[in-house]
């Protein structure tokens, strides 16, 4: 039987420097007992302030833990790294990428809960893990799971996390059933996380509420100033480019 990896990190900030300092995950098997891996981990980067304020994780708190690849989650990572297996994560680039730090070379197939969440619920107007804990109501019920295995609930803990994405994935097989019901709906995760979204509104900028494509009318070179100048995430990359592309092609 496959296993589904559900996992986050926290770590020390966001920049190519930084490094992991907490794994959360769980790890599901149809036909075996629930594992959760909840464990700090030290590292010789210095923990940003801005990283603290969201996370809560202090230098003293990592005082004699283990590096991240002595850790028993990332001992059992590289023991299930083949393509039967399934790699979970919202905004997994992210999470991928500080694993990969530590030389591991995914093998798994991968399912970004973050772009799921995006192709399957446009209507909701964010995708954060913690909007949409409320937005589809999973505190209702993050409780009895969190009781079952001894978890404490915090926000921005990787556990925590990774308790809410649990309860988002059974959301997100329900609605993929739904919406493909021809498909097996984790291959159709697995297919939707390969695919770009095209971002239909702004949700930042001097243009926050409209359309991409109405801006692209009106200012097609604030939408190319964007993708030269701004740090942005693939869907708004791709969404950009195929604006530009099509101005560029209406105009010759």
């Amino acid at each position: 039987m496959p296993k589904y990896i559900l996992f986050d990190t926290e770590t020390t900030g966001n920049q190519e420097e930084d490094r992991i300092i907490q794994f959360g995950a769980m790890i599901v098997d149809a036909k075996a007992p629930l594992e959760v891996y909840d464990e700090l981990c030290s590292c010789d980067t210095e923990i940003k302030l801005e990283a603290m304020e969201v996370h809560n994780i202090t230098p003293d708190l990592l005082e004699n833990k283990p590096k991240a690849v002595e850790t028993n989650f990332f001992k059992r990572l590289l023991a299930l790294n083949t393509p039967d297996n399934y790699l979970i994560a919202h905004n997994i680039a992210f999470d991928l990428g500080m694993i990969q730090k530590e030389g591991f070379e995914p093998r798994l197939q991968l399912i970004d809960t973050l772009r799921c969440a995006k192709h399957l619920f446009k209507e909701l107007p964010y995708h954060r893990l913690q909007y949409i804990r409320y937005a589809l109501e999973l505190y209702k019920t993050e409780q009895e799971e969190a009781s079952k295995n001894n978890i404490i609930i915090k926000a921005h803990d990787a556990i925590g996390d990774v308790l809410v994405m649990k309860l988002f994935l059974s959301k997100l097989v329900a609605k993929c059933k739904e919406i493909y019901p021809d498909y097996n709906p984790i291959e159709k995760l697995v297919e939707l996380t390969k695919t770009p979204v095209f971002i239909e509104t702004f949700k930042f900028g001097k243009y926050k509420g409209k359309t991409t494509t109405e801006v692209a009318k009106i200012d097609a070179g604030y939408l190319m100033w964007m993708r030269q100048n701004m740090d942005l995430d693939e869907d708004m990359k791709y969404t950009l480019d195929k604006l530009t592309n099509s101005a560029n092609n209406e105009y010759y």
